[in-house]
């Protein structure tokens, strides 16, 4: 398999983010690509490549040029605010919301950054445009692999992705990874791919970015929103608008969740990517449905992992597959490279 591997991710290294109303040290850590590239070079299961570079015409594909203008000076603006934000992140603390506006860019800092995200659980720091920058040259290379007729190829990469949608970041995502690698296949001439989100978290950005249109398929599997991160979507109702009614599917599942329950709404997910006629499939592949995850509510085991990626590769798609959530560092390396193993 090609793995794709980004040299620049120990960049963003977050100090602290708002968790159960405290301020608590960051789950989303470099160790956790670490991990993960320790166990796949363990096993052999290919080489670590550098990706290659693309242009930032591929990112505005997905993401809205003015939101990427922001992200990539952010850093530069808050510590002109006071050269003591140099040692500190920044870290979002008001938002426009329902009838506030939007469609003018606030000359106050934090109300930019409010503009542009959607939690306080994402700082921002010195090195994240760095390492979000080159965490999207591994899914385009990861795609572009795949359209010059490569089976599979994986995108090892932090900050993950999900989350994050056409000008706004949130849940320790910045750039749209999957979606970006989506729609690298669209531009490569294929008329149809579809999305797989496993994740324990609905990809929320992914939904928001393809939900009225009929050319990229959605599945996600996740926590039920009533009561799981991010909350505000990924609910069964949620079928696409306009264009787009039809290619999204929400399979919500309750906290306890185990491989048993799990893998039926997995059998969902691949019959309507399969009666879709996707041409080629892109797997958000967070890891964080596994028991001793600290911040999810699944049941899965290391051993699922296998199963999931056999039962993935048997729909014969070539597929991106790309890293995104897992708090459970000791466990992150082993349950990704089981998935990556048994679809290889």
């Amino acid at each position: 398999m090609q793995i794709f591997y980004n040299p620049d991710h120990a960049a963003h290294q977050g100090k602290l983010e708002m968790f159960r109303g405290r301020m608590v040290p960051c789950h989303e850590v470099p160790q956790r690509q670490d991990q993960v590239a320790a166990v796949l070079q363990g096993r052999s299961l290919g080489p670590l490549q550098t990706p290659a570079k693309f242009g930032d015409a591929f990112l505005e594909r997905v993401h809205s040029p003015r939101y990427l203008q922001f992200l990539q000076t952010a850093w530069q603006q808050w510590v002109a605010l006071d050269p003591a934000h140099a040692a500190l992140d920044a870290i979002p603390s008001v938002w426009p919301t329902r009838s506030f506006r939007s469609d003018i860019e606030p000359d106050n800092f934090a109300a930019r950054m409010g503009l542009y995200s959607f939690d306080a659980g994402t700082p921002l720091t010195a090195g994240t445009w760095q390492a979000a920058r080159s965490g999207a040259d591994c899914a385009l290379s990861a795609a572009a692999h795949i359209a010059q007729g490569g089976r599979a190829a994986f995108a090892l990469s932090r900050p993950p992705g999900h989350h994050a949608g056409a000008d706004f970041f949130g849940g320790y995502c910045f750039l749209n990874n999957a979606a970006l690698a989506a729609q690298y296949l669209r531009d490569s001439g294929l008329e149809r791919v579809a999305v797989l989100d496993v994740d324990y978290h609905h990809g929320n950005g992914t939904q928001a970015i393809f939900y009225e249109r009929a050319d990229v398929f959605f599945a996600s599997i996740h926590g039920d929103p009533r009561t799981e991160y991010p909350f505000y979507l990924g609910h069964a109702d949620e079928r696409g608008q306009g264009a787009g009614l039809g290619f999204n599917l929400n399979l919500p599942l309750p906290r306890g969740s185990d491989y048993a329950r799990w893998s039926v709404a997995l059998e969902l997910a691949l019959k309507a990517i399969s009666t879709y006629g996707a041409q080629a499939l892109v797997v958000s592949l967070g890891v964080d449905t596994f028991a001793g995850d600290p911040i999810s509510g699944f049941a899965l085991q290391s051993d699922d992992y296998l199963r999931m990626g056999e039962r993935i590769a048997q729909i014969a798609l070539p597929t991106v597959l790309v890293f995104e959530g897992g708090y459970a560092v000791e466990a992150v390396g082993v349950n990704v490279a089981n998935v990556l193993q048994a679809f290889a």
